[in-house]
């Protein structure tokens, strides 16, 4: 294989809701380039892209596929991503490395939810966009209506480049408005007959073929004028105009294809290598640092590893861009986030699980090594002297949360070293060892991308594994003052142990006035403050303490001592062992013995005094609570607003965005767990949904009363 130059290189992003059928489009793409000599099937088994045996068993993508296609003395660098919502970790891997996306719309279905996310996620990422309508020979195809839905969506930007004669299963020819010529197929797809556009559609493709030019026309005011003089542009002009607004997003073409018969695939190709920018058309990306790094192939030489894959019989294959500089095999170079050294022995150019020894990688292109001795998803490997960090992918927040044990405890040490692993292959997998809860936690996008996690584990690995419930993580909290005391007294020959607190505690929130006077009963207690300590807590909230003993009834040196006794009730509340929050504690009084009292004996009289208080005090229990934003079409608008009331939710509100229906409602993390799987089953997969942590709120008190009941049978049975 020849090695392409930085101008030379375009890099794209295949995206698409499950189902637009990217991996048939996919496999026919590389067929068209001559990469492989048959198409395969999703049905087989033997497509390029999904050759994981879990991908097989399932029938669909849960990896990007990274294949590299030449046409016409070009070289397109293509990431295919997964459709299902669950792994949008691919997308946001794939557009960071890439320059643009092509989205891929099912004729059948229009703009889905996932269309619409897809495309959110490429306007944060200021990706140029093509859509790609496919699946055009449906037995439900309409091209118009996905047409029309594309507009209403994204607005006046969306500009056909094509238009079916027919959609529908008697989809052979196209009409292509930039190139103003008709394309047509037989039966089994492939090189297409071009001929002249029939009478019949002229007027409208001459309609439409003006507002393409107007477009192209738009983003260059050389364009613009010679537009106005000539009342034309040439083709080059017209890819020229094209090109520049889809830098700047600024136009949103709009092209035909079946990827399952082979149709128009081929003109696909050729449009992608005429019109999409080249590497170094875009925006340079910037270290770290704040530093733009343009992909030059003469700058010093910086890779940014965005991918591991882990393979049967091969082991890491870590997948790299050259940001800038040349590659050669055989390359020694620094690893920036982990240090040391690696040898790049050999490299490949990538085509699914294809791989092409290759000597030299310029600045922009994409290519693959393996066995590396400690790189990571993520690093930075720089040549010597050169000190580029790169982090630009950001991964969405965790929707879908269990927590994982394996069936048999001998294997919980290889259970996690499992988890760290995989987590290398897709970074949306978090895995969490939870002190508070005492689970190991895997969070994720859905259900679909645990159980793929679990699959994998017992399929591949051999280990079984079981999935339960996180537990949530409740707050302890009081809603009134209370006092109490407490002796701590052990004899048992030679020195003792005691220790005597009184204490006062109550409700802190910021800004509260300084302790002053306190009835109980009819005892008043006067305070006059020595000392102050705020705790802030790593679970939230505040641990506020006094010191305000008079005369020397507990010595100075203790009241650390009696400070740790608090702190292990704030650790493990009284009511459910839940770490308790917002708590202001005044030490007023207490008792000491010459010989006998030391710091143990002040921290369990601490420890002790402050949990009869806390009791007394009107304790609460507090549960998080989530802002949800759920998407959805309106035919499922109601089934969704019905079922949140019934997991507690509160709805804020609902408003539009882009034809799609936004609810928001606030909702308690107990009601979430099978959120995802619920909204699926609703909506048919047409709804996607965020959460975000809110608040600490109180429980109810009939939920309070079970957490109690709980906790305290969970405590006898201990």
């Amino acid at each position: 294989m020849r090695v392409y130059k930085t101008n030379e290189i375009k890099n794209i992003a295949l995206l698409g809701s499950k189902g637009s059928g990217k991996t048939t489009l996919a496999e026919s793409m590389i067929f068209e380039c001559g990469v492989i000599k048959r198409r395969g099937s999703i049905e087989a088994g033997n497509t390029v892209s999904d050759y994981f045996p879990v991908e097989k068993e399932y029938g669909y993508s849960v990896f990007s596929t990274v294949f590299n296609a030449e046409f016409n003395n070009k070289k397109l660098n293509i990431i295919d991503c997964p459709g299902a919502d669950d792994f949008v970790g691919n997308t946001y891997t794939a557009l960071g490395v890439t320059d643009i996306g092509v989205i891929v719309v099912n004729a059948q279905y229009g703009v889905e939810v996932g269309t619409e996310n897809i495309y959110r996620t490429t306007s944060r990422l200021k990706k140029p966009v093509i859509f790609a309508v496919n699946q055009i020979d449906g037995d439900k195809a309409d091209y118009d209506n996905t047409l029309e839905q594309l507009q209403e969506h994204f607005g006046s930007k969306v500009v056909a480049i094509q238009y079916p004669l027919q959609s529908g299963p008697g989809f052979n020819a196209l009409i292509d408005v930039l190139l103003m010529k008709k394309y047509e197929w037989g039966p089994d797809g492939g090189v297409p007959t071009i001929s002249e556009i029939p009478d019949s559609e002229k007027e409208r493709a001459e309609e439409l073929h003006r507002v393409l030019v107007e477009a192209a026309a738009e983003h260059d005011e050389t364009l613009m004028e010679k537009y106005f003089e000539d009342g034309h542009l040439s083709e080059d002009e017209m890819r020229h105009g094209i090109r520049q607004g889809l830098i700047h997003r600024d136009i949103l073409p709009v092209i035909v294809v079946s990827g399952l018969r082979d149709m128009a695939v081929r003109r696909m190709m050729e449009f992608l290598g005429n019109v999409c920018p080249f590497v170094n058309d875009m925006p340079a990306p910037e270290t770290v640092s704040g530093e733009e790094v343009k992909p030059k192939s003469d700058g010093p030489l910086s890779l940014f590893f965005f991918k591991t894959s882990i393979e049967p019989h091969i082991g890491e294959v870590s997948y790299f861009k050259v940001m800038s500089g040349t590659l050669h095999a055989g390359d020694d170079l620094e690893n920036v986030n982990r240090g040391g050294k690696e040898r790049l022995a050999q490299i490949y150019t990538v085509c699914g699980q294809l791989r092409t020894a290759i000597d030299t990688l310029e600045a922009g292109d994409i290519g693959a090594a393996v066995k590396l001795k400690d790189v990571r998803t993520g690093n930075t490997l720089d040549a010597k002297g050169c000190d580029y960090q790169f982090d630009f992918i950001k991964y969405p927040a965790p929707k879908y949360v269990r927590a994982i044990r394996p069936v048999n405890e001998a294997d919980a040490e290889k259970l996690a070293g499992l988890l760290n692993r995989m987590r290398e292959e897709d970074p949306t997998w978090v895995v969490e060892q939870s002190k508070e809860l005492k689970q190991t936690l895997v969070k994720g996008q859905g259900e679909f991308h645990l159980r793929t996690l679990k699959w994998r584990l017992e399929n591949n690995e051999k280990l079984p594994v079981e999935f339960v419930e996180q537990k949530i993580p409740y707050r302890e909290t009081i809603t009134k003052a209370a006092r109490a005391d407490y002796r701590h007294k052990k004899q048992s020959g030679g020195s003792g142990q005691f220790g005597e607190v009184h204490l006062i505690i109550e409700p802190y929130t910021e800004g509260m006035p300084e302790p002053d006077t306190y009835k109980f009963g009819n005892q008043e207690f006067k305070l006059n403050v020595r000392d102050k300590q705020e705790i802030p807590l790593d679970w939230g909230g505040k641990l506020v303490v006094y010191n305000c003993i008079v005369g020397g009834a507990i010595d100075a040196r203790f009241i650390p001592a009696i400070v740790k006794g608090l702190m292990d009730r704030m650790e493990q509340g009284p009511l459910t062992g839940s770490y308790a929050r917002d708590v202001r504690v005044m030490i007023y009084d207490g008792k000491m013995h010459p010989v006998d009292s030391n710091e143990i004996s002040f921290r369990l009289a601490g420890r002790n005094a402050f949990s009869q208080a806390f009791r007394e005090a009107k304790p609460k229990i507090l549960e998080p609570v989530y802002d949800v934003e759920v998407l959805t079409t309106d035919d499922a608008m109601g089934d969704v607003m019905s079922d949140l009331p019934g997991r507690r939710g509160i709805l804020m509100g609902t408003d539009s965005e882009h034809g799609l229906n936004k609810i928001q409602a606030k909702v308690p993390l107990k009601e979430m767990a099978s959120y995802a799987t619920t909204l699926s089953s609703l909506t048919g997969g047409r709804a996607s949904f965020s959460m975000n942590f809110s608040s600490y709120e109180l429980v109810p008190s009939d939920i309070q009363e079970k957490l109690l009941a709980e906790y305290a049978a969970t405590q006898q049975e201990d």
